[in-house]
């Protein structure tokens, strides 16, 4: 667990991309969020779901493997919801409009 957040927060930090980390361990309060805005089909089958979990603001986006799964596919900024920023690889495979 503590391997994939490491890999979740370092993606984010070198994209300078904006989140807030909120710890379930140690905060009762973020452990029961968490809890109750992971949507049924995505929990595990028993027990509570584990981290990391994503959301955009309440909309939960999905875990680790949904996470990796972007990045791998070049697919991050879409995946959280985001605009990839101009001369980002993301931003070069997309097909211009005119």
């Amino acid at each position: 667990i503590k391997k994939q957040q490491q890999d979740v927060l370092g993606f984010l930090e070198a994209n300078k991309i904006e989140f807030e980390e909120k710890d379930i361990a140690a905060n009762e309060e973020n452990r029961k969020w968490m809890r109750e805005n992971v949507p049924e089909d995505s929990r595990p089958a028993s027990g509570n779901p584990l981290p990391p979990r994503l959301f955009n603001d309440s909309r939960y986006l999905g875990d680790y493997e949904d996470f990796f799964e972007a990045r791998e596919n070049n697919a991050v900024y879409a995946f959280l919801g985001l605009t990839a920023p101009p001369g980002s690889k993301v931003s070069e495979h997309l097909p211009l409009r005119q």
